[in-house]
């Protein structure tokens, strides 16, 4: 269980910040940079959510997502190392995966198929998902980049939920456009338009 009595503890005064582990990282460090990432998809997506109350399945997934993105956090902010550890590290799991795979399969059942790509906009909701969607691509090629390096480790099925929620925010984005397309459809990119 989570306990935060004290905000701020000035152990972070000097750049760094402790990893869930216990080692200590510069704040500009790649792993963390990474989950910093993955946080702010997350406020992203928590602002998109002001405006999905009246969206109620969407609105429950995406609750969903922003719990399984501290999941994620806490994920990597625990490398795994081969230390044993006092205690079981949260881990992001291959059904974590699925169900973002069925509830992508699931909004875009109802959706129209695509004849162009989609400019990022139309309602307020899906203009603020395609923001966090944009936001966890950059998540997703910072933990590639993280798993690249000598001595890192990112577990597969962290760099598979990532990918997958760009998908999955592209989609919902979508479906909040339909559910209201007499009001915002998908706005369609129109290649060379203004040449």
């Amino acid at each position: 269980m989570v306990k935060l009595n004290k905000i701020y503890t000035r152990t972070g005064d000097d750049g760094t910040t402790a990893l869930v582990s216990g080692p200590r990282r510069a704040k500009h460090d790649l792993r963390v940079e990474s989950y910093g990432t993955v946080d702010e998809t997350n406020s992203a997506i928590g602002v998109a959510r002001l405006h999905t109350s009246d969206l109620t399945e969407l609105d429950a997934m995406l609750f969903r997502i922003q719990n399984d993105l501290f999941d994620l956090g806490a994920d990597l902010a625990t490398p795994d190392t081969g230390e044993v550890l006092s205690y079981e590290p949260l881990r992001i799991v291959e059904a974590q995966v699925t169900r973002v795979e069925n509830e992508i399969d699931a909004l875009n059942a109802d959706l129209p198929a695509l004849t162009s790509f989609v400019l990022p906009g139309g309602t307020p909701a899906a203009a603020y998902l395609h923001l966090a969607r944009t936001i966890s691509r950059r998540a997703e090629r910072q933990m590639v980049e993280l798993a690249l390096i000598e001595g890192e480790t990112v577990s597969p099925a962290a760099l598979k939920y990532i990918n997958r929620l760009s998908d999955f925010l592209f989609v919902a984005a979508r479906s909040a456009n339909d559910a209201t397309k007499a009001e915002m459809p998908d706005i369609l990119w129109v290649p060379g338009q203004n040449r």
